[in-house]
């Protein structure tokens, strides 16, 4: 963090690292506590603010205790303020929990227990109602707990506030509609404090855009009370919207995310704040490129254990596709991408193409258990890698044996018929008559499923003649997991692909990931990244950022656009992906917190100005793009054709030539740029 973001943190010429008088108190229902993708955003964004705010920067969540167990490390404050209010509220039998949370930057955490507090419910519900006119239906749990949450919220804060002198600055940040009472009991109790709301992405804009709204188009006109009511989310709406306009800064971490907020909660967001994340950078520029084969080589294993029977295909010349996400079927833009293999398979079938592409749908949904055929697979498999390897070092003892007196083994020797019964045992479990599943468990709602529906009416079976095959996995990927045992991320270092074709994403975190661990990726500009990503590269297409228009086109001329960029992909050639990765993988530093997290520190600054203009100048705009505003070019040359194949031929043989003159021409471009 530069001299001057530190400096106008809290308005001051020189950061004073003393809480009791600045603190910064970030309020979300994501602290230690994962629902969604804010969390991600939480999360990776507390180093870069402790390294700005120090000591001053506090964090304040909802208590959960599986969460707390393994993500909090639970310590009593030793002095000040925040120990006097944090006992203050326990004398009034409240349960506050203090801590840090064990990540990157260890950031200091309060976390309230809001069952602790339901003795106050209904004083609580009658005083929101009679400051806001918002009322809360005792049969909506989420809500009642959001405005418990946020008298707990408003309690610590100004308490906190009463206790410290009256030049002090006080910074409150709140993440989406959840904590918005919070934020309107500070204001309406005009509690001496800044105020800043950020909303990740609208209530109503998803719920209009799952209902198959035309939304964008229609942005405008939409009564959005009458849609609320009709969702019977009107109080949570009105939650949100008065959020939104009474904090003193409203931010959104996209431009297009700005004008769904303008039309939907009638107030145009003052600052964008795109996301990001903590970007690790390789010294090396081949490492990530050995990561990618490595976590390539394990997904080769399931593949083998998932296809037995029908493996018929050569996993040199097959390319792995992946979506992932919450189970949204059409904001998502699952059922484009589903359309678009189709389309893909097609293609690939009609000019004899010996490449495969293997589909992966990462999509969480109601499962009873884990498929047995998918079980069955993996079991099969191992047991032959097992025998096989069984029979290999029996093989290897004769030969030494063999050389050890002086002979020469004869090749009749070296497999004994035990080994050959061993062997034809495995062959003849490992036999199957019917197709491979496309879906890895059991699911609850089998015959309604959107995803299995569609793949059913497509056709798309996972037949020996069919070029993309497709797996659905309806489970978060767990390295404990029977069927695939590894991580997420290291499941995307292996994918060739990430296709992400959404209809409604606020900002994007699957294909920013894919970015950062230098995996191309399809996005859509409809989306917060495809936008930022096309503001600041020349030609996205070309460091592998496909940029499918959803906006301006109707759906079947998008879905020939996905189904066309995943034809090119296909047919790069292997050193074409390799150059493309590493084009991918410099991208990484335009979504590092390190640039990003400038635009909350101005939304900080805008907010205490507006609290006290005569204390805090107005700070001077932001400008677009990075720090640098530098914008990524064309590059200069395309990929190169490959050189003729040989018995050695590797994915990484090109690592010590294409990519130094991929970086040469970087480094030439973006020096000539910068003057």
């Amino acid at each position: 963090m530069s001299e001057d973001q530190s400096r106008n943190a809290f308005g001051t010429d020189k950061l004073i690292d003393d809480p009791d008088l600045n603190i910064m108190f970030e309020v979300s229902w994501e602290v230690a506590n994962k629902v969604g993708g804010i969390y991600t955003v939480i999360k990776t964004k507390a180093a870069v603010t402790v390294d700005e705010l120090g000591g001053c920067y506090c964090l304040l969540g909802p208590y959960n205790e599986t969460r707390v167990r393994t993500e909090v490390e639970i310590i009593e404050p030793e002095m000040g303020i925040l120990r006097d209010v944090i006992q203050q509220m326990r004398d009034h039998g409240l349960n506050v929990v203090y801590g840090r949370w064990l990540i990157d930057g260890c950031p200091n955490v309060i976390l309230f227990d809001i069952g602790s507090s339901f003795g106050f419910a209904n004083q609580w519900k009658k005083e929101f109602w009679e400051v806001s006119h918002i009322g809360c239906p005792h049969e909506d749990k989420e809500a009642t707990d959001a405005v418990m949450f946020g008298f707990l919220v408003c309690w610590f804060i100004s308490e906190y506030r009463r206790r410290m002198t009256p030049n002090a600055v006080v910074i409150s940040h709140f993440h989406e509609w959840l904590t918005g009472a919070g934020l309107i009991l500070l204001r309406t109790r005009q509690v001496d404090v800044s105020t800043v709301f950020t909303t990740h992405a609208t209530l109503l804009g998803r719920y209009l855009c799952a209902g198959a709204a035309d939304f964008y188009n229609h942005l405008s006109f939409f009564e959005v009370d009458k849609e609320a009511g009709d969702r019977n989310i009107y109080h949570r709406y009105c939650l949100e919207r008065a959020a939104a306009n009474f904090a003193h800064v409203f931010t959104t971490v996209s431009k297009i995310t700005a004008d769904e907020a303008e039309h939907l909660l009638k107030r145009r967001p003052e600052v964008v704040t795109p996301n990001g994340l903590n970007v690790v950078k390789f010294s090396a520029l081949h490492e990530f490129q050995n990561l990618h084969a490595i976590s390539k080589d394990k997904i080769h294993d399931f593949v083998r254990g998932h296809f037995y029977g029908h493996f018929d295909f050569d996993l040199d010349n097959t390319l792995y596709f992946f979506s992932a996400g919450r189970y949204e079927y059409r904001n998502k833009g699952v059922d484009v991408f589903l359309e678009a293999l189709a389309r893909l398979n097609h293609v690939l079938k009609m000019t004899g193409s010996d490449m495969t592409v293997i589909a992966f749908l990462i999509f969480p949904g109601p499962t009873s258990n884990f498929n047995v055929d998918s079980l069955k697979g993996q079991a099969v498999t191992k047991q032959l890698r097992e025998t096989v390897s069984e029979v290999q070092s029996a093989i290897g003892k004769r030969i030494f044996e063999s050389a050890l007196s002086g002979q020469l083994p004869q090749s009749d020797e070296l497999l004994t018929p035990t080994d050959i019964m061993a062997l034809k045992r495995c062959i003849y479990a490992a036999q199957r008559h019917h197709l491979p599943p496309i879906v890895t468990h059991n699911m609850l709602a089998d015959s309604s499923d959107p995803i299995l529906n569609q793949l059913r009416y497509l056709q798309l079976f996972n037949g020996r003649a069919d070029r993309v095959k497709v797996i659905f996995h309806p489970e978060f990927l767990s390295s404990t997991s029977p069927l695939f045992g590894m991580e997420y991320e290291k499941f995307v270092r292996g994918c060739h692909l990430g296709v992400f074709p959404s209809y409604y994403e606020p900002w994007g975190y699957t294909p920013a990931e894919c970015t950062v661990m230098g995996i191309p990726s399809v996005t859509t500009n409809l989306s917060g990244f495809g936008c930022f990503m096309a503001e600041n590269i020349s030609n996205p297409a070309s460091y592998g950022i496909y940029i499918v228009d959803r906006r301006f086109k109707n759906p079947d001329e998008s879905i020939q656009q996905l189904s066309d960029f995943m034809v090119e992909f296909v047919s790069q050639t292997r050193r074409q992906r390799i150059i493309q990765r590493n084009r991918t993988e410099r991208l990484s530093e335009l979504l590092d917190w390190n640039q990003l997290g400038s635009y909350y520190t101005h939304a900080r600054c805008l907010s205490l100005h507006k609290l006290h203009p005569d204390r805090f100048p107005l700070p001077p705009p932001i400008e677009p793009g990075l720090d640098v505003h530098y914008r990524y070019p064309r590059p200069l040359s395309e990929p190169p054709s490959p050189r003729p194949a040989s018995p050695s031929f590797s994915e990484l043989d090109f690592d010590e030539d294409a990519p130094d003159i991929e970086d040469r021409e970087y480094e030439a471009e973006k020096s000539k740029n910068s003057h």
